[in-house]
């Protein structure tokens, strides 16, 4: 399967949680991860391009909505209005995204950004003060 979407973050993350879709699916290669390590917002920027040219991706995950990757894939979007841009990606949201081969990689990413919200909880620890 070709790449579908760039999973770009700090140090490891990208390549990290990349993995982690690929244990637990065997569909790691629907996406490309960046990393920013070392790397100025001009050489991310330089970097997500790329994997964008080389893949034929539309879609962008970042790991801080703040961070650098962010920074450097809105700036893609100035010149690139047809990407998306999804911030504070989770494994949840990667894997359910990775499930939907046969959607359009922009419907995918929205439908796996719902279900990314959903995957969060809370559980157990008393009311602090309580």
């Amino acid at each position: 399967m070709a790449a579908r979407a760039i999973v770009a973050g700090h140090g490891t993350f990208a390549a990290g949680i990349v993995s982690a879709v690929e244990q637990i699916t065997g569909r790691g290669d629907t996406f490309v991860s960046v990393s920013n390590s070392d790397l100025g917002l001009d050489d991310i920027k330089q970097s997500i391009q790329h994997a964008l040219d080389a893949s034929g991706a539309r879609v962008i995950f970042t790991d801080l909505p703040a961070g650098s990757c962010t920074m450097a894939a809105r700036r893609l979007m100035r010149e690139q209005p047809e990407l998306l841009l999804v911030t504070g990606v989770n494994l949840s949201l990667l894997l359910d995204f990775a499930m939907q081969d046969d959607a359009d990689p922009i419907a995918a990413a929205r439908m796996a950004l719902d279900r990314g919200r959903a995957s969060m909880l809370a559980h157990g620890a008393a009311v602090p003060g309580a």
